[in-house]
């Protein structure tokens, strides 16, 4: 098995250790703050979508170098949305394609919904009588990258929830998706809806519903590596969590 020295992870934890009081710092008495950190060894897109009459933070994307963060504040009001990495981009100015993720063609999304496969993190900020935040980590649209939400300083029970494990490396060769590139690698995962488009495996017709829309073969190859996603439509996580007024949500790209 290859050994990473520690060479590789000393920048790395001491990125983790300056990330809270830097944040603070950034940004005295202005709520919740949002941190997208860029864990991997190679750059990523992230983007965020918001729901239907919730703004666009940060315009909706960015460009984020190898071990790199971006913190910014959350709305101050309620808010939904998701968040998600796009890898294997190539582009200049506003214009970009990404082989996993891409939201159009655009480096600032604006809005725009990102091409599955994709891990997603979501949120809805900021509601109920104390103050509180939800987030979870969906692979019900597939796999494109490792990551976790991690709460910072809330009240109540505040887990980590994601998916630490890189799944492109045992994904079933059905539900792999390969670089356009020559030889290219696994850059994704699909879910079993979007390989075979079936009903039970979409959750959809008669199958939309708790009582019919069941785990498959497929989705429990997600849970049982990451078992505090969503892997199905009207799937439940292990992890439940009642968070009240956090004041950073962190989302890690391979934790």
């Amino acid at each position: 098995m290859a050994t990473i020295s520690l060479s590789y992870f000393l920048p790395l934890l001491l990125t983790f250790l300056s990330l809270s009081s830097l944040t603070a710092a950034t940004y005295p008495g202005s709520g919740l703050i949002m941190t997208l950190v860029n864990n991997c060894p190679y750059p990523i897109w992230p983007a965020i979508q918001p729901n239907a009459g919730h703004p666009v933070p940060e315009r909706g994307g960015f460009y984020l170098p190898s071990l790199s963060h971006r913190s910014f504040p959350a709305p101050y009001q309620h808010w939904s949305g998701r968040v998600w990495a796009r890898t294997g981009c190539v582009g200049s100015h506003n214009h970009l394609t990404c082989e996993t993720g891409d939201c159009g063609g655009k480096l600032e999304c604006n809005g725009a919904g990102g091409k599955t496969p994709a891990t997603l993190a979501q949120f809805s900020l900021h509601h109920g009588h104390k103050d509180f935040s939800s987030y979870g980590v969906s692979l019900v649209d597939g796999f494109n990258i490792p990551l976790t939400v991690t709460p910072h300083e809330g009240q109540g029970v505040c887990p980590v929830v994601g998916c630490k494990t890189n799944l492109l490396q045992t994904c079933p060769r059905e539900l792999q998706v390969h670089s356009p590139r020559r030889y290219g690698g696994v850059i994704a995962c699909k879910s079993g809806c979007e390989a075979f488009n079936n009903d039970a495996l979409c959750c959809r017709g008669h199958y939309n519903s708790p009582q019919t829309c069941k785990a498959s073969s497929f989705s429990l190859f997600f849970k049982h590596a990451c078992p505090s996603t969503f892997t199905y439509a009207h799937d439940t996580p292990s992890l439940m969590h009642e968070c009240a007024a956090p004041r950073e949500l962190k989302v890690i790209f391979c934790h």
